[in-house]
């Protein structure tokens, strides 16, 4: 007699796998909803941030601090953005403006709109001394709503007449409103 070896046989290890196999299909759809959650979530969170950083600037400097997209044009904040202690007054990012932070571009798949007071390109958030928003050079008030979306998922930020931004999702918050996702 020849003793027996410990092990998994052939069928059972086809079997381990083959359930494993189909456990991992089914989990693959929830990985990747998932992900794409996490990835809107931490895109607000950052320009969420970056809208912050630019208003207690501006308080602290008692000057114009702007968040603007990078991209050459002004207006496609999938780039990433930059946070700029406006000194010259010109409304973009140079030689003589602060650079306060830079951010670098979303993941593939978030898309963004802009819909503010002033719907002209360049878009950008302003903030002067006294922490309102504002137009870049400019006093008067500029509000709106930046939205991000992403596999199905919506997340806004809202900023008011006075400045103050609040995130918001619009499947669970009230007064959430703002532009549709870009085609």
């Amino acid at each position: 007699m020849r003793p027996r070896r410990a092990g998994f046989s052939l069928a059972e290890l086809l079997i381990v796998t083959a359930i494993a196999a189909l456990l991992l299909g089914v989990a693959v759809p929830d990985l990747g909803a998932l992900l794409r959650a996490q990835q809107i979530r931490t895109a607000t969170n950052d320009l969420f941030g970056a809208i912050g950083l630019a208003r207690a600037q501006a308080i602290a400097r008692n000057r114009t601090v702007i968040v603007m997209p990078r991209d050459a044009a002004g207006v496609d904040w999938t780039q990433g953005w930059t946070v700029f202690a406006d000194r010259d007054g010109d409304g973009v990012p140079g030689a003589a403006d602060e650079i306060l932070a830079v951010h670098g571009a979303l993941p593939a798949g978030v898309t963004a709109a802009f819909a503010f007071t002033s719907p002209a390109a360049p878009y950008y958030i302003a903030y002067n001394g006294a922490g309102r928003s504002c137009g870049a050079g400019a006093g008067t008030a500029r509000w709106g709503t930046l939205s991000l979306f992403h596999g199905g998922a919506v997340r806004r930020i809202k900023i008011n007449m006075l400045g103050r931004a609040r995130a918001c999702d619009p499947e669970r918050d009230d007064h959430c409103d703002g532009a549709a996702a870009p085609s």
